[in-house]
C-alpha cells in the first residue's frame, strides 16, 4: 500500500532485479518503473547499484548505467572483482549490499516509505532496522520463478511484498534476443 503524500526512495539492486525479471520472461523498462513509483508518491532518490567490469573495453551495461544516470537515477557503482574458480571457470564477484544498506540508513530520517528491489535475504536485517526507524518498507521481487528469488525471511520481515510478475505489464517489455555476454544487466533502456 502507498500513500500519495508520503516521502519514498527506490533501491535497486541491479543484478537482483534484472535475474528476476529474466526468470520471468520479460525486461524491465526503468523509464516506465520511475514514473510508475512516481505516480505512488513523492519520490525523493531512486538508486540503482551495480558493480562493472573496469578491464573490459566495452562493458555490456555500461549503456544501461549511462541511462540511468542522465534519467533521474543516482548510480553506485564500484569494480566487479574477476576470478577462476576451481573448476577454471572465469568469474565475476561485485556484492553491492554494504553500499546499499548504508545509503539506506542514512537516507532512513528523510523518507516515509523505502522499495528494496531485491529477493536477497542479507537485506532482512536492514528492512527491520529501517522498520525501527518508522519507515515501511516494501520489497519488488517474485515468488512466481523456480526457485523463487525471494528469501522466505524477507517476504516475512518487510511491510508490503510486491510480486515483480504483476508490475509486468506496468513496467515491463520483451525481452531483447541474448547477445554474447548472456550475464550483463542490459535490455532495458532506450526509451
Amino acid at each position: 500500500m502507498f500513500y500519495r503524500d508520503e516521502r519514498l526512495a527506490l533501491f535497486i539492486d541491479g543484478s537482483n532485479l534484472y535475474a528476476a525479471a529474466k526468470s520471468l520472461g520479460f525486461d524491465i523498462d526503468y523509464k516506465l518503473l520511475r514514473a510508475e513509483f512516481m505516480r505512488r508518491g513523492k519520490m525523493l532518490r531512486a538508486f540503482y547499484y551495480t558493480a562493472l567490469l573496469e578491464n573490459d573495453e566495452y562493458s555490456p551495461i555500461r549503456p544501461l548505467v549511462d541511462w540511468l544516470h542522465y534519467n533521474g537515477f543516482t548510480m553506485v557503482t564500484k569494480p566487479a572483482k574477476e576470478y577462476t574458480d576451481s573448476m577454471g571457470r572465469r568469474k565475476v564477484k561485485g556484492n553491492m549490499d554494504i553500499e546499499l544498506t548504508v545509503d539506506a540508513m542514512e537516507l532512513a530520517p528523510y523518507v516515509d516509505h523505502i522499495v528494496l528491489f531485491s529477493g536477497d535475504g542479507d537485506f532482512r536485517p536492514l528492512v527491520e532496522s529501517l522498520q525501527r526507524k518508522g519507515v515501511r518498507v516494501s520489497v519488488v521481487s517474485t515468488i512466481r520463478s523456480q526457485p523463487p528469488m525471494i528469501a522466505d525471511e524477507l517476504r516475512r520481515q518487510c511491510d508490503n511484498f510486491i510480486e515483480l510478475d504483476e508490475l509486468r505489464d506496468v513496467v515491463g517489455r520483451p525481452p531483447r534476443e541474448p547477445r554474447d555476454d548472456q550475464n550483463d544487466e542490459l535490455a532495458t533502456t532506450e526509451s
